[in-house]
């Protein structure tokens, strides 16, 4: 049987270092405002992939950095009761 979540995860993205493209999957307890944004080492917003409301489940997006320049970047997934942050590095 399914159960609704009960965790608030964001995984660590495959493959990791990548080029061009990586996955991210994330889960969300509740239904609610999500917003999953990518950063450069400097902290500014290159992309946000995720902003609209989504139900409590498990989501995986594909992330394409074709247009960035090497290096370590940050992604964030911020609901309005918390946030989390990974790390992943782009090797071209």
């Amino acid at each position: 049987s399914l159960k609704t979540p009960d965790q608030f995860e964001l995984a660590q993205n495959y493959p990791n270092p990548f080029n061009p493209s990586t996955q991210i999957k994330y889960t969300l307890a509740n239904a609610g405002k999500v917003e999953l944004s990518v950063f450069n080492a400097l902290g500014q917003r290159v992309l946000q992939l995720v902003n609209r409301e989504q139900n409590a489940g498990s989501y995986s997006i594909t992330f394409n950095a074709g247009h960035l320049s090497s290096g370590l970047y940050f992604y964030t997934l911020k609901t309005a009761e918390k946030q989390l942050h990974r790390k992943m590095l782009l090797l071209k």
